[in-house]
């Protein structure tokens, strides 16, 4: 009978250790084969899956006593009746559940919580942002079907590249600050124009005239050469002639009263330019520079009382337009188009009692890349000419000897030669307190008036508090507008007026800087 009491002891003690760490066993062996016990096969049997921040609802059959749930960080349970329990899910994990029933009995379950969609894109987001921007404060924050984006980033494309990954789980809303970034590049643009023009010209002619040899009274020539002009004698007087050049061989002869004149020259001209004009600009606008002055032209307008006449300015001189660029190589883009122009008296027109000069220009316009230091000769001209020109007397000419006299000569060689170079410098502001450059003047200046040097008074004295350091970050959208492009700036400047037909056109205005395009004032009527 003992025997019997002994061995019925040890089943229920073998039984009630398998129920209690059947589940611990079972975990730490997976795939180990079950006892065939009931308790054992309720435990393996009574799996429970819940997702994070979802919650489940046990029905039981028995009052309950009590509830035990391994980890509280993965899963709650509450026993929200006598029958029912409500199990939480907290945190992705696996954990256990056991629940005392009213008569003893007990029911295991393994609880397996898995992690939501949304928690695990969030937890998706938040890596990839932490592996694209190391070292940059970044969080990501999920309500309703909004990302709230915080922290700070380093400039404006890291805010872009986040706002365009956190876009894939929704609309973003972008509360990230930005570091003030450093003061842009100034570029300075040197240019130099270097430009040479030589001419030489020989002319050789000839003209006769006669003030009443075999009583005739004229001129014979090539008109390579002014002529001498004569005169019909006037009363009793003698027929005269007139020279036009004093730089000619004059011969005449009065008992024949014939004479001629021999105009045998030879010039040379010689045109030197050097321009350097050097222009700062910051990273991405537009500079322009301007060393010369406008001079005036007429444009004719029609109005209601008639015709009338407009003075319109043109522009010349050293002009430099110029759009540079960093690149993310480091070198500099450039957009640059250099201008020399010069007036031009020689090929310039009359109109309306108006001198109109033409102009001479050299224009580059081009767009190359450099690093900084580098030079481009971006323009060069080499131009040799040669021009001949013969004029003569048909018939008299062909004479031998005697026909030198009836043709006239004249050659003319151009040599011009043109250079322009261009080179970039990334340069930063001279410091303060630094002996700024000054020009060498050769006399002085008057003395100054007053005795006390021009300044501006301190803190101390105008009361303004100095602004407080430059703060380091800054919202996205302040720094966006602060980036935006100023207002351009608009030089006024009078480029036209309005005159009459005839008279004295006005003088060319000169200056240094720059102006705007001509513009054109209500017409006159003419007097």
């Amino acid at each position: 009978m003992n025997l019997k009491i002994k061995r019925y002891l040890t089943y229920i003690v073998a039984i009630s250790f398998s129920a209690v760490f059947g589940s611990v066993l079972i975990a730490q062996t997976p795939g180990a084969t079950a006892p065939k016990s009931e308790a054992f096969s309720q435990d393996s049997t009574n799996d429970l899956f819940v997702a994070v921040g979802k919650s489940v609802l046990i029905d039981l059959t028995s009052p309950i006593s009590r509830v035990s749930i391994g980890s509280s960080d993965v899963a709650e349970a509450t026993a929200v009746t006598r029958t029912e329990v409500m199990i939480n899910g907290k945190a992705a994990g696996d954990t256990s559940l056991i629940i005392w029933e009213a008569g003893g009995n007990r029911q295991f379950y393994n609880v397996t919580v898995r992690p939501s969609s949304n928690t695990q894109r969030m937890t998706s987001l938040r890596r990839q942002l932490a592996i694209e921007f190391p070292g940059q404060p970044i969080t990501a924050t999920a309500e309703n079907d909004l990302i709230f984006l915080r922290g700070t980033v380093k400039d404006l494309n890291s805010s872009d590249r986040a706002v365009q990954i956190a876009s894939s789980l929704g609309k973003v809303v972008n509360l990230l600050y930005v570091d003030v970034p450093p003061a842009p590049s100034q570029i300075l643009l040197k240019v130099r124009f270097a430009s040479v023009d030589r001419t030489v010209s020989k002319n050789l002619c000839w003209n006769l005239f006669s003030t009443g040899a075999t009583n005739t009274i004229g001129t014979v020539g090539t008109q390579a050469c002014s002529p001498p002009s004569v005169s019909l004698p006037s009363g009793t007087g003698s027929a005269t002639a007139s020279l036009s050049n004093a730089l000619e061989v004059f011969m005449f002869r009065p008992d024949l009263n014939l004479g001629a004149t021999i105009q045998a020259l030879q010039s040379q001209q010689l045109l030197e330019v050097l321009a350097e004009p050097n222009v700062l600009a910051e990273n991405g606008k537009e500079a322009s520079f301007l060393a010369g002055g406008e001079y005036p032209y007429p444009v004719l307008q029609a109005s209601a009382t008639g015709t009338g006449i407009t003075i319109a300015f043109k522009e010349f001189g050293v002009r430099l337009n110029f759009i540079p660029t960093l690149t993310p190589r480091g070198t500099i883009r450039l957009q640059v188009a250099p201008e020399v122009s010069s007036l031009d008296f020689t090929n310039g027109l009359t109109v309306s009692g108006f001198t109109i000069p033409a102009l001479s220009v050299r224009r580059v316009r081009t767009e190359v890349e450099l690093a900084e230091g580098q030079s481009f000769a971006i323009g060069g001209l080499i131009d040799n000419r040669e021009t001949q020109t013969l004029s003569k007397i048909p018939y008299l000419s062909n004479i031998p000897i005697l026909g030198k006299l009836f043709q006239s000569i004249s050659r003319t060689k151009q040599n011009t030669e043109l250079m322009v170079i261009v080179t970039p410098e990334i340069v930063g502001p001279i410091p303060a307190g630094t002996h700024l450059p000054e020009l060498n003047y050769p006399e002085k200046f008057l003395p100054s008036n007053s005795n006390m040097p021009m300044n501006q008074p301190g803190a101390e004295v105008t009361g303004i508090k100095p602004s407080g350091p430059a703060p380091t970050t800054m919202p996205i959208e302040k720094l966006i507008e602060s980036l935006q492009p100023e207002q351009p700036l608009i030089i006024e400047s009078s480029t036209s007026s309005t005159g009459q037909v005839g008279g004295t056109a006005p003088a060319p205005q000169y200056g240094t800087g720059a102006s705007s395009a001509p513009t054109s004032a209500p017409a006159a009527s003419p007097k």
